[in-house]
């Protein structure tokens, strides 16, 4: 039995008197395909935000890929990691964003190859073969030369999920990739994503209001509500027969807005 990539230990995340993650635990093996679902301001986002170490956390532990995330060993015992550490760690792990933070003065090929030059060393042409591999993946390599100002929503948000691989990340999180889109730019983020998720081993969690993509991309989904998890199972078993009353509430409220699950 493989070990988990992800395992999240009893962590408490506090901004100041306001606790969003209160003594959550949970575990993701490798190539898992996990959708965080829940209402706004219930922990989903904050998870992945301190996955990616841009939150800290405020008690707890965590491991990635076999490491501590926030701690290293030093003389024996666990001490809190340094930047060099952390920079270490974030090289497992790709996050995509709501909004797509490219750099608006670069094109598209250099927003894909800046972090690999930067990072690893890689080579200038190096990392534009692989940029322009991953651009062709995501439908793009013509826009290789394009400003994002010349792209649409969806364009931008494919080129920032090219970015993310252009790290070879073995963990990419999705922090609600859709929901600056129009509707009908969401389909061709929503494929690209789907590619991914048949075509690799990579492990991904995605948060998401889009419970239709969520229930077909997802091995298991995750119900949050106040930074706990209420609820979590297979896709058919939380949409179909969820059976916490407060994960049943949640899903009429979904469907009544007229939404597919």
């Amino acid at each position: 039995m493989s070990q988990p990539i992800i395992r999240i230990d009893n962590i408490v995340k506090r901004y100041g008197p306001l606790t969003v993650l209160d003594g959550l635990s949970m575990e993701v093996m490798p190539g898992e395909k996990l959708a965080l679902i829940g209402p706004s301001g219930s922990g989903k986002t904050t998870i992945l935000r301190i996955l990616m170490t841009l939150e800290t956390i405020s008690d707890g532990f965590i491991q990635v890929d076999g490491e501590q995330l926030y701690h290293m060993k030093k003389a024996g015992s666990l001490v809190p990691a340094d930047e060099r550490h952390l920079h270490k760690m974030r090289e497992k792990i790709g996050m995509v964003f709501q909004h797509f933070n490219l750099f608006p003065h670069k094109c598209v090929l250099d927003n894909v190859t800046l972090a690999p030059m930067l990072t690893k060393g890689m080579a200038r042409a190096q990392a534009e073969k692989r940029a322009m591999e991953l651009l062709d993946m995501v439908g793009l390599a013509d826009k290789a030369k394009s400003m994002p100002a010349q792209l649409s929503g969806g364009q931008k948000q494919r080129v920032a999920i090219a970015r993310a691989l252009a790290l070879s990340p073995k963990i990419m999180l999705f922090d609600e990739v859709t929901s600056a889109l129009d509707p009908e730019l969401v389909e061709e983020v929503l494929n690209v994503m789907r590619k991914l998720a048949s075509e690799t081993d990579m492990t991904m969690l995605l948060v998401t209001h889009e419970m239709g993509f969520a229930h077909d991309f997802a091995d298991r989904v995750l119900f949050f509500d106040r930074g706990k998890i209420v609820e979590e199972g297979k896709p058919e078993d939380i949409f179909r027969h969820p059976k916490q009353e407060r994960t049943q509430t949640f899903l009429r409220k979904i469907i009544a807005a007229g939404h597919r699950v």
